[in-house]
């Protein structure tokens, strides 16, 4: 509705376009973030919204973060991202695209999970937040929703592109789940929901530095937003031999909004921080990114493109497991997520003399994020 008001204010069509809606949307996004930050930041100080607690279960970081005063900085700072990221998508994209409208609801359902979670830490003294099963129970139930109409909906309309992989690397190779039946739509909702679940998780797990998961998540989704805008061309598709998803372009719009809500957060959140995301941040971000690689068929990609993250869960994954599995006595990796290793040992597997700085480790990551999602596009071309 507002870019047909602007078309017919300036008589031009301009507005209509995706590319001017994206920008529009990244630029609506960051002020909203940025003059709703401050205000925001300071109610939540007055009232001692503090990250009292470490994210890790490790009494070296637990000690680091009382040592540094992070467990005194203010958290929740995603309620202020995501409201400016749903208020942008609200403003500029389509919304009888359906596309949209399940990000719209996985975005606030993973939010909800990852406020409740928050304010279990916060308000209930030596509450460490949700249990792992209940998070894992609320964030399901949000995921297989979305994903449950999508299916549904694609099976109605026959696109059929949509319950279909297509790996990187191979041309006119496909994966049609749904020609497997209701097993097959079985086995595609559960991977998709490994996903969401897991890109939502390694986000959590990447938010430890100040500006690194809202840094890395900018430079993914821009990749990202190619990768939907891209899909959403037939002629562009039918060159790159592309599947092609007519409802994949308008979530670019959509990424245009993530990454300026990222944008004005990352204000406030560059060393030093004056806020976390905390986990009503972190969850719906890392939901969100991957719900965009869902829909423009670019799941089996989204480790290139995410690859900050997925190298941080992985390294919290293995060393917990390796730690577990050698009777609780060896830990592979200095400390993990590995990040922390290199700002506190100067290494991922022995201990050095001097860490990095922790602005030196955000900034090298950001260069790693960068260099995932350029190999990531490097990929249209080469199918």
């Amino acid at each position: 509705m507002l870019s047909e008001l602007l078309g017919g204010l300036f008589g031009v069509s301009l507005f209509s376009y995706i590319s001017t809606r994206m920008a529009l949307a990244a630029l609506t996004a960051f002020l909203f973030a940025l003059f709703s930050g401050g205000p925001v930041i300071r109610w939540l100080q007055s009232h001692s919204v503090r990250e009292e607690a470490g994210k890790s279960d490790s009494l070296e970081l637990a000690a680091y973060a009382e040592e540094s005063g992070k467990n005194k900085t203010t958290t929740m700072g995603g309620s202020f991202l995501v409201a400016s990221l749903l208020g942008s998508v609200l403003l500029w994209a389509q919304l009888q695209n359906l596309a949209v409208i399940l990000a719209i609801v996985l975005t606030a359902g993973l939010a909800a999970v990852g406020f409740i979670d928050d304010y279990k830490k916060l308000t209930i003294p030596g509450c460490g937040g949700m249990s792992r099963s209940a998070k894992y129970v609320g964030l399901s139930v949000v995921v297989l929703g979305v994903l449950s109409v999508m299916v549904w909906w694609a099976q109605v309309h026959g696109r059929t592109t949509l319950l279909t992989l297509y790996p990187p690397l191979f041309k006119d190779v496909e994966w049609n789940f749904l020609a497997l039946g209701w097993i097959g739509i079985a086995m595609f909702v559960l991977f998709e929901w490994f996903v969401v679940v897991g890109t939502a998780n390694a986000v959590n797990i990447a938010d430890g530095m100040d500006g690194l998961a809202a840094g890395c998540t900018i430079i993914t989704v821009m990749a990202l937003s190619i990768f939907c805008y891209v899909t959403g061309r037939a002629d562009w598709t039918g060159y790159l031999n592309l599947p092609h998803i007519a409802d994949a372009g308008e979530m670019a719009v959509v990424g245009g909004a993530m990454i300026g809500a990222c944008m004005g957060f990352l204000w406030y959140n560059a060393y030093p921080a004056k806020v976390f995301m905390g986990d009503s941040g972190s969850l719906p971000l890392g939901g969100l990114m991957a719900w965009m690689a869902v829909v423009s068929k670019q799941e089996l990609v989204l480790p290139l493109a995410a690859s900050v993250f997925v190298i941080d869960l992985l390294s919290s994954l293995i060393q917990r497991y390796y730690f577990r599995f050698s009777g609780r006595t060896k830990r592979l990796f200095t400390l993990a997520p590995i990040h922390h290793g290199l700002n506190r040992h100067g290494g991922v597997f022995t201990k050095k003399k001097e860490g990095w700085h922790e602005v030196t480790v955000v900034v090298r990551f950001w260069i790693l994020a960068a260099v995932g999602a350029m190999a990531s596009l490097a990929l249209l071309k080469v199918r």
